[in-house]
């Protein structure tokens, strides 16, 4: 417990120390003119930026206690600006970058004219990020499977992932989640994990919205790593109290498909994924379908005979620059449909975000999948 602390404590005091001296880089950036007519540092932009460096460490601590409006308020707040911070900080970089390049070729620009213009798109950018966010999509492939039994041939599924259900995201935006899902009449529904975003909150009363999802074969969800950064039951629970069937490391038969699900915390490594697998007993001559929260170790799934993996968890890095840092993790699994061997994977990017509310490059997504006989 105290090592745990002590980890806590010290990724609290790195991260305050990132934010607080990329703020440090904006206020010089902004208030210095190297050609030297310096811009006036003014009190209340101190002021502005040394509590704004602070403010989404706050809120994220007082998250994980308490829930009230105008704590979500600030959570909301200090999340977004955390998100315009990553293109004002690449804005500061690039006028620095500019101003030395410029100087290197013998020529005189106004180095606090480049901080307005960079500033002011990184902020234009940013506020469309904000509202690309809240603008789901429906995204639609089809998926070829061996051995598919006849009764799913044409059927369509529904996937969702990383709603984050949380100060950000609420009851209202699920049920307009649910509506846009019951619109395409799907066969099968499949949430594959965080569904909420772990901050405290009243679990039940956040997934009663859920008893409206309903589809011929069954809905299905498993556990993400946000579920289960502690004890997962209250969320479970929850979700099974609203008729989602909450598969932990079990297997279903739904008319001759075999859906599996693995919850996060029995997939995060070779050994637990394999094991995982091998006490579900699949049957490689049927198709099958395994719901697992995050595209971690597909080889793994594929070696146990799997014919589709469906994931999430990567958010396709929500925005650039994090976007090019998850591809460069998850590879060609980081979104859309792939295959590796025999098994195909498909990785939605989530229908809702985690920290900044911002997506850039990446869009929030509700996956309607069609099957058919390979």
């Amino acid at each position: 417990m105290r090592a745990r602390i002590t980890q806590i404590i010290g990724f609290v005091v790195t991260l305050q120390t990132i934010l607080f001296l990329t703020h440090y880089l904006l206020y010089e950036t902004w208030t210095l003119s190297p050609a030297g007519s310096n811009v006036p540092r003014s009190l209340w932009l101190k002021f502005f930026l040394g509590v704004s460096s602070m403010s989404f460490t706050a809120a994220s601590l007082l998250a994980f206690r308490y829930t009230n409006a105008v704590l979500r308020a600030f959570y909301r707040a200090a999340a977004v600006w955390l998100g315009l911070l990553t293109f004002l900080f690449v804005a500061a970089i690039a006028s620095w970058t500019i101003f030395g390049i410029s100087r290197l070729a013998g020529l005189n620009i106004n180095f606090h004219r480049t901080v307005e213009l960079l500033f002011g798109a990184a902020l234009a950018v940013g506020f469309y990020a904000v509202f690309n966010a809240g603008w789901t999509r429906i995204t639609r492939a089809t998926v070829r499977l061996a051995n598919l039994p006849a009764a799913w041939q044409g059927r369509k599924a529904a996937l969702i992932s990383d709603v984050h259900l949380g100060h950000v995201r609420n009851g209202r935006f699920l049920r307009r989640l649910i509506g846009k899902i019951l619109k395409e009449e799907p066969d099968a529904i499949f949430i594959a994990g965080d569904l909420y975003d772990g901050t405290a909150i009243d679990a039940g009363r956040a997934a009663e919205p859920l008893n409206r999802l309903t589809a011929p074969q069954g809905v299905y969800f498993v556990a993400g790593n946000h579920e289960q950064f502690g004890d997962d039951s209250k969320y479970l629970g929850a979700i099974a109290a609203a008729g989602v069937r909450v598969l932990n490391n079990e297997k279903v038969d739904v008319e001759g498909l075999q859906i599996i699900g693995v919850p996060y915390r029995n997939a995060t490594q070779h050994g637990h994924l394999a094991a995982a697998l091998r006490h579900i007993s699949l049957d490689r001559d049927r198709a099958s379908i395994l719901l697992t929260h995050a595209p971690d170790h597909p080889e793994i799934a594929e070696a146990a005979g799997v014919s589709l993996q469906l994931s999430g968890h990567t958010h396709l890095g929500q925005f650039v620059p994090w976007s090019w840092m998850a591809r460069r993790i998850y590879r060609q699994f980081v979104y859309g449909l792939s295959r590796v061997g025999k098994m195909q994977i498909f990785t939605s990017s989530g229908a809702g975000t985690w920290g900044p509310p911002l997506r850039l490059g990446s869009n929030p997504e509700i996956v309607m999948l069609e099957f058919a006989s390979q």
